[in-house]
């Protein structure tokens, strides 16, 4: 779901939530609207089977909601072997938690999902710091800014959340929060003065133990993501974060129309359209129907990564474009749909199956190849926009179908076999919403 666009200008701030919020509040009631949505085959072992693992999945996430010690409210942590939050995922699993609300019974209302949504928000703009840098991650052990690492912009999570609640004072700290944010990055992450969005380590990605980022350090140097490492080809143009930043962008617009500064819609929209223009410019082969990052001697990191799916997941494409369309099918057909490339029996792969760099055996924790439960996840926010329910639908099936073999709740899977790897303990969050919200979309979330 990308952030709305009003037609009317001289309306309310309230009217404005209340009317994004009547659209918004079908997805959260489950009456989905999108192309292709049926239920798969039934019996009642079958049946069973769903809801045994649907119980599992709400029961993951109720033991996930717990405390950081910098933050007086619970949160929904990443599980597993992660206590805690991260910005590149938290504020989007928490808006996920929160659309389930009307089938979770939560007897804490300090732990009801739409509050626990509310405070994987808050928690980073509480930590805010006076330069408008926001933390990477909030854990039991630390909040960390040595990295970025972002990937679903928090300015377009939070203004969904706002829509769903009509929760203004959300509305007013995220734009104000996310406005200063991206002045930081636009003062620490364009030292190149390019206008594009530099990665400067491994973790700004979120992508750790990747190809994409090898010989560079995994956190910047000092802990401090304003510095990045000599000799090992960084700050890098990055399409990705390039991608984040223009997510939040248009959120950003939305959010100052709704808050009635009109003076400041325009800007996000041209700054927003400035940045897109130059990922498709700087960022995109069209030799390989791929986006690249722009390393410091200007020649791409020819890695084909989850970075394509990642730009397609903030609607860098518009599809009102004959130009931007002709992208989109160069790389729906040659990368994200091939069987060769990302489209494997269980998609989407981290890397391409045909890309030299992909890694096997496949690794614990490893973006290098394996498929990710947070890939998954992200899936619906831009497979439906592009038209390709049907290919989500079938996405959706396979994860569901790995998920329920063991019932088990893992952060990644053997693009072949579907098979989690087992070296951590379940528990992963991303995992046991991946399988709510696509059982959900499936017609198999529990009636009544």
């Amino acid at each position: 779901m990308r952030p709305c666009t009003f037609a009317e200008s001289k309306v309310t701030r309230r009217s404005l939530l209340k009317s994004a919020a009547a659209a918004t509040a079908l997805h959260a009631s489950g009456a989905f609207a999108w192309a292709g949505q049926t239920a798969l085959p039934s019996s009642s072992a079958n049946d069973a089977r769903w809801r045994q693992t649907w119980k599992a999945a709400l029961a993951c996430l109720a033991g996930n909601v717990r405390h950081v010690p910098r933050y007086d409210q619970p949160v929904l942590f990443e599980g597993a072997v992660y206590p805690g939050i991260w910005q590149e995922c938290g504020p989007h699993e928490g808006l996920v938690y929160g659309t389930l609300a009307k089938y979770i019974t939560e007897h804490d209302p300090a732990k009801a999902p739409l509050k626990v949504a509310r405070n994987n928000h808050m928690a980073f703009f509480a930590l805010q710091h006076e330069d408008g840098q926001l933390p990477a991650s909030i854990k039991t052990t630390e909040a960390g800014y040595g990295q970025i690492q972002m990937v679903v912009p928090i300015a377009a999570t939070a203004w969904e959340l706002s829509q769903l609640t009509h929760d203004e004072e959300l509305l007013a700290t995220a734009y104000k929060a996310c406005s200063r944010w991206d002045a930081w990055l636009r003062r620490y992450r364009n030292t190149r003065g390019t206008g594009l969005v530099e990665g400067f380590c491994t973790y700004d990605t979120g992508h750790d133990n990747s190809p994409r980022w090898k010989g560079v350090p995994n956190r910047c140097p000092d802990a401090d993501a304003r510095k990045f490492p000599t000799g090992v080809g960084v700050p890098r143009l990055c399409p990705d974060l390039s991608a984040t930043v223009y997510g939040g962008r248009v959120a950003l617009a939305a959010m100052a129309k709704a808050l009635g500064q009109q003076d400041e819609v325009s800007r996000w929209e041209s700054q927003a359209e400035e940045l897109r223009l130059l990922i498709l410019a700087k960022l995109y082969d069209p030799h390989d129907a791929a986006f690249y990052d722009l390393d410091t001697d200007n020649k791409f990191v020819r890695v084909r990564s989850d970075v394509i799916s990642r730009v397609l997941g903030e609607h860098v494409l518009k599809m009102s474009e004959v130009h931007d369309r002709t992208i989109f099918e160069a790389v729906w057909t040659r990368q994200i749909h091939n069987p060769k490339a990302f489209w494997a029996p269980y998609p989407l792969t981290s890397i391409a199956m045909d890309d030299p760099t992909f890694v096997k055996p496949i690794p614990r924790n490893s973006w290098g190849g394996a498929i990710q439960a947070l890939t998954a996840l992200r899936a619906p926010r831009w497979m439906v926009h592009y038209g390709k329910g049907e290919a989500l639908k079938e996405m959706m099936g396979k994860w569901c179908e790995a998920i329920m073999r063991h019932i088990e709740f893992r952060q990644q899977m053997d693009p072949w076999t579907g098979d989690f790897t087992q070296a951590d303990p379940s528990g992963y969050s991303p995992a046991a919403l991946t399988f709510l919200e696509f059982a959900r979309r499936l017609g198999h979330a529990p009636v009544g």
